[in-house]
């Protein structure tokens, strides 16, 4: 940070008349620190589901997009550690953040992405549960997760080789600016008129439906990214259409919305196993099968009434992918 009049007014005197830190480098300091913990806590989460749902489960049409969207939490954080890596060593400079922000866009769109697919694959199991059971294609998931990893590294990669080469005009720059703020606002109006539908197929409808695991596991994804997703992708948004915002933003408000982001990708495995091991009191319980019940898609044992839609125990029954 440059000095400044302005700085020196945020130093504090201490009781013995020294001065401390300028409050202003305290509140980077703090933020700073909070992340870098939430990154290490996210990677730890994320390529423990990676771990078990790779190598140790069986999966099914839905935990092959939990495995592709805890890779794209994964490799998100791993981006954000190697970046504060940097910059502890001094090496930050303005082309390393040009490098590294094409790589966020990229990890960030494949996530939302994955979780709008979620929510829609979730939407369709509800809404059109004979449908869903008998003409959903095998293999949808593995097709849809490799159709969004490779739109948002296209989309990434032109956008990175339009703004870091000089061949290309600022006329083609904007264009390639308006097909990923337009993905961006198409993927976020897919999950949230997904999720609202869900939701009130779920609270406003007649007929009575039983919440799964998987509901709720899915129902607590996306609420915690529209609280703490959804401000970094507003702000990659008005990066891409108002080229002086990055640097009229302050930079407090900046790392604000980098450590919101940051919960929201570490903020998914500590889902699954609370909603895994709510209710259970067995003890000596693994961390497979707490991840196996958070993505349980039938009523819990015991329940009586109506049990949910004949359409959305596909998810649950279905084969390897």
């Amino acid at each position: 940070m440059n000095t400044s009049i302005t700085d020196m007014n945020d130093v504090t005197q201490n009781g013995r008349g020294g001065t401390t830190m300028p409050t202003r480098d305290k509140l980077h300091l703090i933020l700073r620190s909070l992340t870098f913990i939430i990154i290490l806590v996210g990677m730890a989460g994320n390529a423990t589901v990676l771990w078990l749902l790779g190598c140790r489960m069986r999966r099914n049409a839905f935990s092959v997009y939990v495995l592709n969207l805890a890779g794209a939490d994964f490799l998100y954080l791993c981006s954000s550690f190697i970046r504060y890596l940097i910059n502890y060593f001094g090496l930050h400079s303005i082309y390393v953040s040009k490098y590294f922000w094409p790589i966020w866009i990229f990890f960030y769109l494949a996530g939302l992405g994955i979780l709008s697919a979620i929510s829609m694959e979730r939407c369709l199991s509800v809404l059109c549960p004979i449908w869903y059971r008998c003409r959903r294609p095998r293999c949808l998931s593995a097709f849809l997760c490799a159709l969004l990893w490779a739109l948002s590294l296209v989309l990434s990669l032109v956008r990175a080789y339009c703004f870091l080469s000089s061949n290309w005009s600022w006329e083609k720059c904007r264009i390639i600016d308006f097909f990923t703020a337009a993905w961006l606002i198409f993927l976020f109006l897919l999950l949230s008129g997904s999720s609202l539908a869900v939701v009130f197929r779920i609270f406003c409808s007649s007929r009575k439906f039983r919440l799964t695991r998987l509901y709720v596991t899915v129902l607590l994804t996306v609420l915690v990214y529209l609280l703490c997703g959804l401000p970094f992708g507003i702000y990659l948004f008005l990066l891409i259409w108002i080229d002086s915002f990055n640097n009229n933003a302050p930079t407090y408000c900046i790392l604000i919305l980098i450590l919101l982001s940051c919960v929201n990708s570490c903020a998914n495995p500590i889902i699954y196993f609370f909603v895994g091991s709510f209710r259970q009191r067995r003890q000596g319980q693994t961390l497979k099968q707490v991840l196996q019940r958070a993505l349980q898609d039938t009523p819990e044992e015991g329940d009586s009434g109506s049990s949910l839609p004949q359409g959305t125990l596909e998810m649950s029954r279905s084969g390897v992918v």
